[in-house]
Formats: structure tokens, sequence, C-alpha cells
């Protein structure tokens, strides 16, 4: 075992309600670069949190053992100190500070005094850049910086806390095809030299172009390791190990019906808010009444920014195309008027976006149809509360009284009350982002029940999931999205989870 760097064993995470790793085991070889594979969801990031301390030993059952020895870290200070680095998808950068400020933040070059030796900060700091292949100014601001030049500067910041095993979630999700080839010769040069690499990414020809060895993880579950050096492991051999699961009758039945066109969006792109690049790239599609369909994409492909421009541009900026509701053209530039034109979103986060956790279900229900109850700016309270007491009896609510605080309620009935709120207004188009994330198999049952109840009424719905199956089970037609481009629009009749995964991870080149 003296090849062996980290194992992990039998590891097992819970939150409230949810077990995200159940028995997960993992071994990566000295010097190898280690990939891991799972759906969203499946528990990747998580494992990566418990390895690297963001969960500290005592909150998670199992062992870690690094270069043949138990380790027990308290916080990433602790993993950091025997040379475990982990740079998450969302990069840590402070966009403001210098890149050498950036790099060494935290583990400050100190001379005489305690005081900060700014020469010796920036002469290392021009190192690092120089070993990552980054010719730059150590003193500009990391904010001038592209995408593809933080995450060098995220690796050169690894590379000065003496990294052995450097762990990259999602590492080129946000990359251009250059800076994404520019950086897999990194970790290959990494390699050379002896450093431990551990990749998460949804990018399946990367994997099969760089990793030694793949894990896939599904449900929070081990399914196995792959030796790539087989010859034998294909792009479709991983998808099959990552969306092995049979579809079980867990969606109520429905007869499809669509109607008209209801909504249409033509080559609709959003701009990254801060970032200098597109989220959504000249995506198009249209919803017909009493109709679902679905939008199938990984992490980072647009989903929920496209769902979130088109509702009032809550996201997003620089935003261009054509939106259609009935065959007209409408301008939705806010989120009341989006509300107005019969336009509503239900968040994928409901606890920070969808509900006020510290109000009643009567106030949350309301909310966003607060002007029906109103006269003369006077909120009706007993209006408000028979609104709420219908919603409460139409989507099954357990509550025992509307004037219950919302926060107390279980995650399947908080969501209910997102939906009961939405509904209040009335929409022609309700686009349901995640609306199954977090909640039980009953919970779910009722929620894909009060979907097929809204397509019943000729409502379109238009529904987001990382669950394949779940789009699967409930759709009629399925659109999926990789680097904020339209790849494929597959009738539900002629989809598979293997054909949708292969059009989710297309490549940039691929996606016109």
């Amino acid at each position: 075992m003296d090849d062996v760097l980290l194992e992990m064993r039998g590891i097992t995470k819970r939150f409230p309600g949810v077990t995200a790793l159940e028995d997960v085991s993992l071994v990566v070889r000295r010097g190898e670069i280690h990939a891991i594979c799972g759906e969203n969801g499946a528990g990747k990031s998580t494992l990566m949190k418990v390895l690297s301390g963001v969960y500290p030993a005592g909150a998670y059952d199992g062992e870690i053992r690094f270069d043949g020895r138990p380790v027990h870290f308290a916080g990433i200070r602790d993993s950091e100190a025997v040379g475990i680095v982990i740079i998450h998808q969302e990069l840590a950068l402070v966009p403001y500070l210098s890149v050498a400020e950036n790099i060494f933040l935290g583990n400050e070059r100190r001379g005489r005094g305690g005081l900060i030796d700014w020469n010796r900060t920036n002469a290392d700091a021009r190192g690092l850049l120089a070993s990552v292949g980054l010719d730059e100014n150590p003193v500009a601001p990391v904010i001038q910086l592209g995408v593809g030049k933080q995450q060098l500067v995220e690796i050169a910041k690894a590379l000065s806390k003496d990294v052995r095993l450097l762990i990259l979630d999602e590492p080129t999700a946000a990359l251009n095809d250059v800076d994404s080839a520019h950086l897999l010769d990194l970790l290959r040069r990494l390699r050379d030299r002896g450093i431990t690499c551990i990749m998460i990414s949804h990018k399946l020809s990367e994997i099969t172009a760089i990793a030694d060895s793949t894990t896939v993880i599904r449900d929070g579950r081990t399914v196995e390791t792959l030796d790539m050096a087989s010859g034998d492991v294909t792009q479709e051999r991983i998808i099959r190990g990552m969306v092995g699961r049979d579809l079980e009758s867990f969606y109520p039945d429905r007869d499809s019906a669509p109607g008209a066109e209801v909504l249409r969006i033509e080559d609709w792109t959003v701009w990254h808010p801060v970032q200098p690049r597109k989220v959504v790239d000249g995506a198009s599609l249209t919803v017909r009444a009493g109709e679902v369909v679905g939008i199938a994409g990984l992490m980072g492909a647009g989903r929920t920014e496209l769902a979130m421009s088109v509702f009032g541009r809550s996201y997003g900026r620089n935003i261009s195309g054509r939106l259609y509701l009935h065959g007209r053209e409408v301008r939705a530039r806010t989120v009341a008027e989006a509300i107005q034109h019969g336009i509503a979103y239900a968040t994928e986060d409901r606890k920070r976006y969808g509900l006020n956790l510290i109000a009643d279900v009567r106030a949350n229900i309301s909310a966003a149809g607060l002007g029906k109850l109103a006269r003369a700016g006077w909120v009706n309270g007993n209006e408000e509360i028979k609104v709420a007491e219908q919603g409460r009896r139409d989507l099954n609510i357990k509550t025992r009284t509307v004037l219950d605080v919302v926060g107390t309620l279980s995650g399947g009935n908080q969501q209910k009350v997102v939906l009961s709120k939405w509904l209040f207004t009335d929409p022609d188009v309700l686009i349901l982002d995640e609306p199954t994330r977090g909640i039980d198999v009953g919970a779910k049952f009722e929620i894909y029940t009060i979907i097929n109840r809204l397509v019943a009424q000729g409502k379109a719905v238009v529904v987001i999931s990382s669950e394949l199956p779940e789009l699967l089970g409930m759709c009629d037609r399925i659109y999926t999205l990789s680097a904020g481009r339209i790849t494929g629009e597959l009738p539900v009749g002629q989809a598979t989870q293997e054909s949708l995964m292969a059009l989710m991870t297309m490549e940039k080149e691929l996606a016109g």
C-alpha cells in the first residue's frame, strides 16, 4: 500500500432528514490524477468537504488515512497543514486585492517586526505564477484577470502551501476551450512533479483524456473505481455508471394533450452580472398549454440563469433576445412585469429566495399577489386568511394553522407553500427550478400530482431538475443545456438517461 496517498473508508455524512454520503470509500494513489464523477447531488462535493475539513472530524462517520496515518481535521487549516488544498468551483479570490495578496492571503510573507515584506511577496508570487504558466504582474488586481487566469492564480496559491494533494471542484466549468486545455496541461505537469490531484468534473471528454483513475458516485454511494489505463473505459461507460438506476413507479400517470403555444423564447443571451462571459448563449425554446417541458443540464450549464433572466430579468446583464406569450412579443423587464404577464418562477433555493422563514404561512402564500387583496393600500386580512386556507387545502399543506411560521414546516410542506404563493398569482407559465430538491419520496409524489393538475388546467410548466429520472418521469419534452447553449430537444418517448447525459456533456464546439 506504499503507493496509496489517501484512503477514505466508510464515510457517512448526514444532514437533517438527508443522508448525503453512505459508506463511501475512496483510494487515491500517489502522483495520479483521480477523477470523481456523478450526477448533481450525488455527493461528490460533500465528500471533498469531508476530506478537506470543511466538515470537521466528528461531523461524519468513517475514517480518513493520509500518507498511511489516520487524520482528524478540525478545519481547513488542519488539512492544509498536511498538504491537502481544495479549490472550489466558486473561486475564493478577493477581486480588489492584488494577485500577490491573493496568493499569500492568510499565509503572508513577513519580514522584521512582523510586517509584510512586499518585495519578497511579489518576488515569490512571480515565481509561483511562472510555475503555472501565467505571465502577469503580481501587483495587478485580480479583478482585471479573466476566469481562466483566476483559476491559475488559485492553483499558484495552492502551490504556495506546499500542496501534496490538490482537489479541484469543476475546475473548467466556467472556462473556454483554450483555458481548459491550458489547465489540463498544467495538471499533467503537476502530476509529473509528483503532486496528486483529485478532479471533480462533468466534462467526460476531459476525464477520459487526463484521469488515471475515475471513481463514480451515485446517490451518496460509491459505485465503482475505473482504471483509465485499461483502454476500455469510454464516456458511455462512465455515463452508465453515473445514471445506472431504473425508473421506479414514483410518477403519477398523466394524459398528455398539449395545446397552443404559450411561451416562446428566441435567441436568448445573458451575460454574467460581474464576469465577462455569457451564461446563456442564444437559447430558444417553446412551451405549450397543458405541457411539461424539462430543462436538463449539469452544474454551471445555465439552467437557473436562463429561468431567472426570463423571469423579469432577475439575473444577469446585457440580456438580449425575444420573449413571446400567446404569440405576442412582450417585455418583462422587472419581476412585477413578469408576474403581470402571467409568468411565475419558483426558485431552487426556497429557504433563501422563495420564503420568508420567520413569517407565517398566510403571509408567504399571499406575498406575490398581495395587490389582489389590497384596497387603497390596505390589505384585507380576512381575505388573506381565506386565500391561505384555500392554498392549504388545495395543496395539502400539513400545518396546524396558516398562522404557523413557515420555518417550522418540513421541506416538502415549505415547497408546497412556495407553489401555493405562485399559484395565487394565476400564472399561465410556471417555471419550477428543482421543485423536489431536499424533500422525501412521499412529498415528491404530491408535488408531481400538483404539477399534473396544473397542466390538466392548461398551464404551461417548465421543470428544471438535476434528476434525470424525474424529468423522464414527468415531462413531455426535454431540452438539454451545455455551457449556456441548447444542445438538444427530445420528446420524452425518445429520451433516455444516457442520451440526455450525452447531450448535457456535449462540448462547446458541438453545441451550436
